[in-house]
């Protein structure tokens, strides 16, 4: 049998990216050139029929998600060099998959999208990866945080991928970076094209507050801010008193934070209706 790739993805209440998804993969793999596999949670209309396979169970984590999918993916893989492509509900190709994979993948036996601009995280990210199944199942993937590194800050942290990455270093296996290509930033983080074959949009299904702008709090509130709030601000809590003072005093002293929404929005109206928006972030002399 011919190999075959499939597509891995998460959507989570928001509706809008599910059919934006798969038109820039039937545009960059080609339609029907794939099969895309998904948990559809807290969506408000029945998006099933869109895919080869989808579960709405109530799952919170999403690396178990992710690594659930790849378990059916490689049980229904025609061989050991099937692709599987692991993505954020908003993330998606801007060019040629095809021809692009089939070169790294001959080179590296696995291509991931590495976000050095986020504090330095050094790990694989699950915006965007392809590998194989037969890598896959060899390495015993796993997208969960638990290895840790120092971020640039000088904090020891772990993320999604972080497992990826311990596995990775000891069997000293070399793997393929997507590094940022935006010469042009609404955001030091969303909004990223990495590669130049993959756009990232960034907090799609979630509100617009990074661990960068989180960073940005914990190092001017200061004096402002008692050290709870602070604290508060940086580890996303649910203490809704607390983070809106931590939102007032960043909309008042880094109005960039502010604009994420807006930003977000306007950038995903040019998604929809022109498929050449990315090249506002990479162009040269803007």
């Amino acid at each position: 049998m011919a190999k075959k790739t499939h597509v891995l993805t998460v959507h989570w209440k928001e509706d809008r990216w599910v059919d934006l998804q798969k038109e820039y993969f039937d545009r960059h793999l080609g339609v029907g050139g794939y099969d895309a596999y998904a948990f559809l949670n807290d969506l408000s209309q029945d998006h099933s029929s869109k895919f080869a396979y989808s579960s709405a169970e109530p799952i919170e984590d999403h690396a178990t998600k992710l690594n659930l999918l790849a378990d059916i993916a490689c049980l229904r893989a025609a061989g050991d060099d099937d692709i599987l492509i692991f993505t954020d509900s908003d993330a998606f190709p801007i060019a040629d998959l095809r021809e692009y994979l089939a070169v790294e993948l001959a080179e590296y036996p696995l291509v991931a999208v590495q976000r050095l601009e986020n504090l330095g995280d050094p790990q694989p990210h699950p915006c965007f990866c392809a590998t194989t199944t037969g890598f896959w199942e060899k390495m015993q993937g796993d997208w969960h945080a638990g290895f840790q590194w120092k971020n640039s800050l000088g904090e020891t942290v772990t993320d999604v991928g972080g497992n990826l990455l311990e596995k990775l270093e000891k069997q000293g296996i070399r793997w393929k970076p997507l590094l940022r290509s935006n010469t042009n930033n609404l955001h030091p983080l969303w909004f990223g094209v990495y590669g130049d074959i993959v756009y990232h949009h960034g907090a799609g299904s979630r509100n617009p507050v990074s661990r960068l702008d989180a960073a940005f709090v914990e190092e001017k509130a200061g004096k402002v801010l008692s050290p709870g709030v602070v604290k508060s601000f940086k580890s996303f809590a649910k203490s809704v008193p607390l983070l809106r003072k931590a939102f007032r005093y960043v909309r008042g002293n880094n109005p960039t934070v502010w604009k994420n929404a807006n930003d977000s929005e306007e950038v995903f109206q040019e998604i929809k209706n022109n498929p050449g928006f990315y090249k506002r972030f990479i162009a040269a002399g803007m």
